[in-house]
């Protein structure tokens, strides 16, 4: 258990050991980490915190961070002095098995008593954040042979033998989290009332409020982002789409480093017309890349049977799973992809292209 020596909404009496495992043990443990780490500091916030927490998007730093045991956000606790513009230091402070916002909510985030000391002594603090898996990857051979369901940090390698070193998928997402925040961390707002303007046959066009701080914005359809560039206006039309298909949209804000806010609220569509006779695919991702080889997932479509796989415009092969490992790449090489569905001999349309880059070898 996390001890504290204050008391906090949902937190437990010293001598429990269950949820949140956060308790009031006159023992003030987010200080004694702090001042062992940096020395000693003012006196902490007692009162009412002054700084800001901040929600963010952590998918942006792990693609399908799900399957590596990251939640899709995560975070962040800003002081005003930070925000002000003060030179602040940023600790990131793990939270244990079981302590994750998908287990606990925002008690770790709010209830340790790190925000306290951050106020005073012109700290940020990132809570990044894990989710629980509950099965694992039969087709590797690095990993850990249990799954993960109480949403630990890998220190055990189940996402991959380097987990323990900075290559690791969680330690490069933490690199990078921590590059972009010490690089001029800029928080922006999500976007609010996103709605359908017009379908047609093969279109659906959107609009949403304008975000004042926004750079742009990114669009998502079905889970995969539909735009090249950034959309700089507060309108988009998706052309290009099925007849009488229904899908899903989300929008996201962008700030001027870069940062994506979280989803906007979510609209479904249906395009005019008469579904096609097959039904393209959709959420086509890669769930693992090494140097040499890269597996892709996608949603499967009712009532077919096979999938084909296209790298770069050709088609390699036809699956029957809802997944596929091409292997026997160049390392440090970027691949595009795209699957279509197949029943009867009629094939689908291709889904939205995927670009992916294999990892260079030492």
């Amino acid at each position: 258990t996390f001890p504290t020596d204050f008391d906090s909404i949902g937190n437990n009496d010293c001598g429990s050991t269950s949820s949140p495992f956060i308790s009031n043990c006159n023992f003030d443990g987010a200080g004694a980490i702090l001042q062992h780490i940096y020395g000693p500091l003012k006196p902490r916030n007692n009162g009412v915190l002054n700084g800001k927490f901040i929600e963010f998007n952590q998918g942006e730093f792990l693609m399908n961070s799900s399957a590596y045991g990251m939640s899709d956000t995560a975070w962040i606790y800003v002081p005003k002095s930070c925000s002000d513009g003060a030179i602040c230091k940023l600790h990131i402070t793990y939270h244990g098995c079981q302590q994750s916002y998908e287990k606990i909510g925002d008690k770790y985030i709010k209830n340790t008593g790190y925000n306290r000391w951050a106020d005073t002594n012109n700290i940020i603090i990132l809570y990044p954040q894990t989710v629980a898996t509950n099965t694992i990857d039969s087709t590797s051979t690095d990993r850990e042979s249990i799954p993960n369901v109480n949403g630990c940090w890998d220190w055990v390698g189940w996402y991959g033998g380097d987990f323990d070193v900075k290559s690791g998928k969680q330690s490069s997402a933490m690199k990078k989290m921590m590059d972009r925040i010490t690089s001029g961390f800029n928080p922006i707002d999500s976007l609010i009332e996103l709605q359908i303007l017009a379908t047609t046959h093969n279109s659906v066009s959107l609009s949403w409020r304008n975000v004042s701080s926004a750079n742009g914005y990114n669009i998502y359809r079905n889970d995969s982002k539909t735009n090249n560039e950034i959309i700089s206006d507060t309108t988009f039309t998706d052309n290009n789409l099925n007849s009488g298909t229904i899908y899903t949209f989300i929008v996201k804000a962008i700030s001027s480093t870069g940062t994506e806010s979280i989803a906007s609220n979510s609209v479904t569509a249906k395009t005019i017309g008469n579904s096609p006779a097959v039904a393209m695919p959709n959420g086509l991702i890669a769930t693992y890349i090494t140097g040499n080889w890269i597996t892709l997932k996608w949603n499967s479509v009712l009532d077919v049977a096979t999938y084909n796989i296209y790298r770069n415009g050709n088609k390699v092969v036809d699956v029957r799973l809802t997944s596929f490992t091409d292997t026997c790449l160049k390392p440090a090489t970027n691949y595009r992809y795209q699957v279509s569905s197949e029943k009867d001999i009629i094939e689908s349309e291709k889904s939205i292209e995927l670009k992916v880059r294999t990892l260079t070898l030492n």
